[in-house]
């Protein structure tokens, strides 16, 4: 189980890093019609590690509240995996923590500008001032939810 930090309303995950658990990888395609056994085609084990997590030490996950990323495929209760290696450039969905808030929206740094906003139209974006506290924790590198 991964690891929980409280910070505020909000959870923090940790992924424990010595636990791996490999699943069966399919080489063939899977259908959108009618199904095909795919017991003959285990091309090997699928360490979603491997996919998800590219710099474990730098990674943690998140979950969402809220419906202010739904534009991006983001929606409450998601999982986010977070990498903090990686440099926040304008366009890309970041963690930030604003006056001791933790917030998932998209970057903008436009002429001299830093705003957060969300994707969707229904919330305002957040331009960011410099007696604002402001902080990147990281970018939001994938997105876990349930269909």
């Amino acid at each position: 189980m991964p690891n929980k930090q409280s910070t505020s309303a909000n959870v923090v995950y940790r992924p424990q890093r010595k636990l791996k658990i490999p699943l069966p990888l399919y080489s063939c395609s899977v259908s959108a019609g009618f199904p095909s056994p795919a017991e003959d085609y285990v091309e090997g084990k699928l360490d979603l590690n491997q996919y998800l997590v590219k710099h474990p030490v730098a990674t943690f996950f998140v979950r969402v509240t809220g419906d202010s990323m739904l534009g991006a495929g983001i929606h409450s209760g998601d999982l986010l995996i977070v990498d903090r290696s990686l440099e926040p450039k304008d366009g890309r969905v970041i963690i930030a923590v604003v006056d001791g808030e933790l917030l998932v929206k998209r970057l903008s740094m436009k002429s001299q500008k830093v705003m957060l906003l969300a994707d969707n139209p229904q919330y305002p974006a957040l331009t960011i001032h410099e007696a604002m506290e402001f902080q990147v924790w990281g970018v939001v590198t994938n997105v876990i939810h349930p269909l």
